[in-house]
């Protein structure tokens, strides 16, 4: 189990290395790609593009500048933004960072139960009206935009219905941090959480349903069965377990890129200053230092999350420790 850690702690710091390598050269090394011009402006003349160049340190060789960055962005912390001259970057990564988590966290843990119910019921009474309904009510889930799920949310929380009863405790949009108010913190997530959460829920339960009936097709399915085992516990105890890697798996893949800013639609509809958002406002100005940054925290938690499934995949299924 050590060495399978070890091993997949060196792939990450590969993988981490690359990316940051191949991100720096697309954006500052790519022919025609000028940072100077950018942070200068449109018609900027020549003297002023080249000061520009000169007081950013882009006159200097490209393993230097890399360096550099790297070295501001992970060492000294003080990388400061092309276009809001003199906001540091790593500061305002940290601070969108714990929204984006809560938003991620919350939903996750949402759709990771209700999908897993989801599956489970559909998969027990296959063909059954219950498995009906509820593939039906997933496929509508699946289906429907995020964005326009947030909308109608706030346009019946916050505007419509906002004065009645049932919806009179719902704070307005925004974020309220974990450590001013717990209870706070939780009211103005409660829809964020489930508008995000409403999408995975029908893929996870599509998902877990599907993966549990080919599971019953298996020879250990019919021995455990053929041994006297109740139905329940052959649904729960064998096929679940078989069916659920491939939905630790993807839990994984989508958990890792929505922490790194992929929930920017939830984030931009609720008025979240998370990740997401700030990765979409450096991409609007090309602000290259926060665009950088951006990626290698988005990528840390995608190739951290798909280490932690690994091993999660071994602890479920001793089997693949042999693989």
């Amino acid at each position: 189990m050590l060495a399978a850690v070890l091993a997949r702690l060196a792939r990450m710091a590969v993988v981490m290395l690359g990316i940051s390598i191949l991100t720096f050269l697309i954006f500052f090394a790519t022919p025609g790609a000028d940072p100077a011009a950018r942070i200068a402006g449109r018609n900027a003349a020549p003297e002023t593009v080249i000061a520009v160049r000169h007081d950013f340190g882009l006159d200097r060789p490209i393993w230097v500048q890399y360096g550099v960055m790297m070295r501001k962005m992970f060492i000294t912390g003080d990388l400061t933004s092309f276009v809001n001259r003199g906001e540091k970057i790593v500061p305002a990564l940290r601070a969108a960072a714990p929204v984006t988590l809560s938003l991620v966290a919350g939903a996750a843990v949402l759709w990771m139960v209700l999908g897993a119910v989801t599956g489970i019921l559909a998969a027990a009474t296959k063909d059954r009206w219950p498995d009906k309904i509820l593939m039906g009510v997933s496929m509508m889930a699946v289906a429907m935009p995020v964005f326009w799920v947030g909308e109608m949310v706030n346009l019946i929380t916050q505007s419509r219905f906002h004065d009645t009863w049932a919806f009179s405790w719902v704070p307005p949009l925004g974020y309220v941090p974990f450590t001013e108010s717990p209870l706070r913190w939780a009211l103005a997530l409660v829809f964020p959480w489930l508008t995000l959460a409403f999408l995975y829920i029908g893929l996870y339960g599509r998902m877990l349903r599907t993966g549990i009936l080919e599971t019953y097709q298996e020879d250990y399915i019919r021995t455990a069965r053929a041994k006297g085992l109740t139905a329940r516990r052959v649904l729960l105890k064998h096929a679940t377990r078989s069916a659920i890697i491939p939905v630790v798996i993807m839990f994984g893949m989508d958990f890792g890129v929505l922490v790194g800013g992929a929930a920017v639609l939830t984030e931009v509809v609720f008025g979240l200053n998370g990740v997401g958002r700030l990765t979409y406002q450096a991409l609007k100005a090309l602000d290259l230092p926060m665009i950088m940054a951006s990626v290698l925290y988005a990528s840390f938690f995608v190739v951290l999350a798909n280490a932690v499934v690994d091993l999660l995949c071994i602890l479920i299924d001793p089997r693949m420790r042999r693989k």
